[in-house]
């Protein structure tokens, strides 16, 4: 048992279920799925978390109804067909002692995919329009109604028949059960809409269908947002009593709580929350939940690391701990946790880049700190090198770091070296950046990892051909990253130009006035600047030549960050390119047609341009030699890590 964490580590009983420890892997979809039903790929993630040590893991959803289809990846539960998926990763979860739930679903209104590329079509409670999605639904009528609660039913029976040991109703973020209880959204006139009795029919008639149908032996619980927090969203007073009423019922065995709403991008943002959001916050929404009921309470919203859930569950605020994010970037924090090795664990940053933000892609889940997640089958367990060959490293970036963690661990001597003094690269940059200092834990956890492989580590050593010759390095793996370029700009009057990166590294002293920064990319870089700025009270204007500020960076973490710097007063140009800057105006030339734009009143310009790929000069020899990262070609973070882990991997088949 943990010293540091006997409450996280105390069983718990559900139902008739007793769960190992208060950890939960909550439902997210992967986008691992087998046209629709349980694969190989998406056994092999979850048994990975199973096997590392989680105590409940929450399988994404399930729909009960050929209209619950609100991706082209969704996992169905509507017919037998998904029966052997759902057997498969029972199996797999129960080998290694964790328990596993499925959960029940209906979209309603928020569906974000239509048919081959088609606007989607949608159901809900009525016609009211989604403003996230742009959806105006088609109101269900009664028949359907009826027939969708019935399909609750029957999914859950079909899978816990499978040996799943629980199953969860998705009433959370503005889905459809919560649709109709919401009066702003649900407008009938018939027995499900009016009055709060009303309301609540749909997913009365649900809970007690479902725990019909499964019997008192499987576990069956619910999923709310305690709070939407979105305009015309339901308020905390509103969840708590119709979880008074539910708790009533005598159906439900838990009662798992989160926060926001999908309809709108102000509500999305709690759905997946950033690292701009403060750690645990969803818990005060756990403690009002468990003031009126004493049914066990489940919490999700930002618990990456196991003091923060340790410290939930003992204040009383909840019961258990979601902690999904954690475990998709490291699946064994729970046993590492549970041994209180904390220094070991590789902690999520909440940069949602690979998790939230490959799904909301259409690809595969993963993690930018460890790739390996949600490629199990290709890359794990690590193979091992039959000769042990010195390979150098040259770079200390996020690339470097995973390529020298990776080939250490496979059994090769590796050497890492780094010109600079500390290790890390640009997430070094990233991490002084309003509301992204969490970024620079990238370059901690993959530095630790790298040290706890045995490579040998050397800072401030440039790689020159003396210092390759007397390595003599049968591979070489080139992580070298990327150094700043500045755009080609007519500059008059002596105008104030500086680049990104320079900014960044020396923060100079700027001029008073107004400070135009221009984004070539659309990413994290000229967004954070500006807001930075505007923050510390300087007149900014932001001009990107994307379509619009932030549109390289993953939704919810763009939307935060714009929405606070619309707060402090940044200004937006999209769609411009900077080509001049003369003493007090800078001039944007539209990237859609002939129009310049002149932004007036500016004393300093700060340029974040595309970077050019930073190569040494050196004669390796016989060695073999594989550029990685912005040594490649520049990218992000995401890229050189799975360059890096890929680099090394070959090595383990190179004779």
């Amino acid at each position: 048992m943990s010293q540091l964490f006997p409450h996280l580590f105390e069983p718990i009983t559900l139902g008739s279920t007793t769960i190992r420890n208060r950890i939960v892997s909550s439902g997210h979809d992967t986008v691992l799925d087998d046209h629709g039903t349980i694969g190989d790929d998406l056994v092999a993630y979850h048994e990975a978390r199973a096997r590392g040590g989680c105590g409940l893991i929450v399988l994404q959803v399930s729909g009960v109804h050929e209209t619950a289809r609100y991706t082209s990846h969704v996992l169905m539960a509507t017919d037998d067909s998904s029966m052997p998926g759902y057997r498969a990763v029972a199996e797999a979860v129960h080998r290694h002692g964790a328990t596993v739930f499925a959960q029940l679903f209906h979209p309603g209104r928020e569906v974000m995919d239509g048919e081959r590329g088609m606007a989607p079509r949608a159901v809900a409670p009525s016609d009211e329009p989604q403003e996230r999605f742009k959806v105006v639904p088609e109101a269900l009528s009664t028949e359907v109604v009826r027939e969708i609660i019935a399909g609750y039913a029957s999914a859950a029976a079909r899978i816990a028949a499978t040996g799943i040991d629980g199953v969860e109703i998705v009433a959370s973020h503005g889905y459809l059960p919560i649709q109709f209880f919401n009066p702003r959204v649900n407008t009938r006139t018939d027995e499900y809409g009016g009055s709060p009795e009303n309301r609540r029919r749909f997913l009365t008639e649900v809970v007690t269908g479902v725990r019909a149908a499964v019997g008192p032996d499987v576990v069956v619980g619910i999923r709310l947002s305690g709070e939407e927090k979105t305009e015309e969203g339901l308020v905390a007073a509103e969840v708590l009593d119709l979880i008074s009423h539910l708790d009533e019922l005598e159906s439900l065995d838990y009662f798992s709580i989160t926060a926001g709403d999908s309809s709108t991008l102000q509500g999305a943002v709690h759905i997946v929350p950033s690292m701009q959001i403060e750690p645990a916050y969803a818990a005060n929404l756990s403690a009002q939940v468990k003031k009126v009921t004493d049914t066990p309470v489940m919490v999700a919203g930002r618990i990456n690391q196991p003091h923060e859930a340790e410290l939930a569950i003992a204040e009383g605020r909840t019961d258990m701990a979601v902690m999904t994010r954690a475990m998709i970037c490291d699946p064994d924090m729970p046993a590492k946790a549970g041994r209180d090795a904390v220094d070991e664990i590789r902690a999520c940053i909440g940069c949602n880049q690979a998790c939230i933000g490959h799904f909301q892609m259409g690809v595969g889940i993963s993690c930018i700190q460890f790739p390996e997640s949600g490629r199990e089958l290709t890359f794990l367990p690590r193979p091992r090198v039959r000769t042990r060959r010195r390979v150098l490293v040259i770079g200390g970036g996020p690339g470097g770091l995973k390529a020298a963690a990776v080939a250490a661990e496979q059994g090769d001597d590796v050497v890492l070296c780094e010109a600079t003094p500390r290790l890390g690269g640009t997430v070094l940059l990233a991490e002084k950046l309003p509301y992204r200092s969490e970024f620079g834990g990238a370059a901690t956890n993959l530095s630790a990892e790298a040290e706890r492989a045995g490579v040998d580590i050397r800072t401030s050593t440039p790689v020159t051909q003396e210092v390759l010759d007397r390595l003599a390095p049968d591979h070489v793996i080139v992580a070298t990253g990327a150094e700043e370029r500045m755009p080609q700009l007519e500059i008059a009057d002596d105008a104030l130009v500086i680049g990104a990166r320079h900014y960044l590294s020396t923060e100079p002293a700027l001029p008073k006035g107004r400070v135009l920064v221009t984004d070539w990319k659309g990413d994290w870089v000229g967004l954070g600047i500006a807001l930075r700025l505007a923050e510390r009270k300087v007149p900014v204007t932001l001009a990107t030549a994307a379509n619009f500020a932030g549109a390289g960076m993953q939704q919810y973490t763009r939307t935060l960050l714009v929405s606070q710097a619309l707060r402090v007063g940044v200004e937006f140009v999209n769609d411009a390119r900077l080509v001049g800057v003369d003493s007090d105006t800078g001039y944007l030339q539209s990237t859609l047609c002939e129009i310049v734009h002149e932004v007036p009143g500016v004393v300093a310009t700060i340029v974040s341009a595309a970077p050019r790929s930073s190569v040494p000069d050196l004669d390796f020899g016989s060695a073999s030699v594989r550029r990685i990262g912005d040594a490649l070609t520049p990218r992000t973070v995401e890229e050189a890590v799975y360059e890096g882990l890929t680099a090394a991997t070959a090595l383990a088949t190179t004779a």
